[in-house]
């Protein structure tokens, strides 16, 4: 692990462990497994802000792009001008090409943090006890794809949660081109197959990981839905 990430981790690390202390009395042994659910979801509320500003720049590009095309079309022997226009347009509309870009960037250590959380053995010097909790008998910290009883009855829990992510990737693709022109070719169908690639991570990755992976991409999705609603092209 970057020696950078340490401090985050550690903090993030007594948070969930601390939230599963807390949701123990309620729910037993699957207090761990829901902390993973409930953490993630509110680091997903806390970025809802810069997600909303990125969404926000993405509509603008949407909305701008027949005159941003208008543009390069009348200027295509003069790319300079093309450029010097189209970035006056940005301006005008109080937007810029490479809006969104900042509020991505931002994310980005934190999801880091949080996956990295659930990838290590050992945290702050000392072995990751949030890794050796069970979700109905199935550790944490074990792995579908060197567990040796991956098609028992404990490959039942890895199961679900394959079926799960493969019904977020499903929504995940069939939303992606939402309101957007849809990439025709090889191009267009890898796209859409991308969202299921978490079904083979989940598969590699720790139980923890993957019940992470699951929240995450369930949030994304949803997101993506409510802040691009009512978005078209043209």
């Amino acid at each position: 692990m970057l020696a950078v990430l340490d401090g985050p981790v550690r903090v993030a690390y007594d948070l969930v462990t601390g939230l599963t202390s807390a949701l123990h009395p309620l729910v037993g042994g699957p207090s761990a497994a829901l902390a993973i659910v409930v953490f993630t979801a509110g680091i997903r509320l806390a970025l809802l802000p810069l997600s909303r500003r990125q969404a926000a720049a993405g509509r603008a590009r949407l909305r701008l792009a027949p005159q941003v095309e208008a543009l390069r079309r009348r200027h295509r022997d003069d790319p300079v001008r093309a450029h010097q226009e189209v970035t006056a347009l940005y301006r005008a509309e109080g937007t810029s090409m490479f809006a969104g870009i900042g509020p991505a960037l931002l994310q980005m250590p934190v999801f880091t943090v949080v996956y990295r959380l659930f990838l290590s053995p050992a945290v702050g010097g000392h072995a990751n006890l949030l890794l050796a909790n069970t979700l109905f008998g199935v550790p944490l910290g074990s792995r579908w794809l060197l567990s040796p009883g991956a098609f028992g009855p404990h490959g039942l829990v890895f199961l679900a949660l394959f079926l799960l992510l493969a019904v977020v990737a499903w929504w995940t693709s069939r939303r992606m081109y939402a309101g957007q022109p849809v990439p025709a070719g090889p191009l267009g169908r890898a796209m859409r197959l991308l969202p299921f690639g978490t079904v083979a991570v989940a598969a590699y990755v720790p139980l923890a990981a993957g019940l992470y992976l699951l929240t995450s991409t369930a949030w994304s999705t949803a997101e993506r839905a409510i802040l691009w609603r009512g978005v078209t092209v043209g």
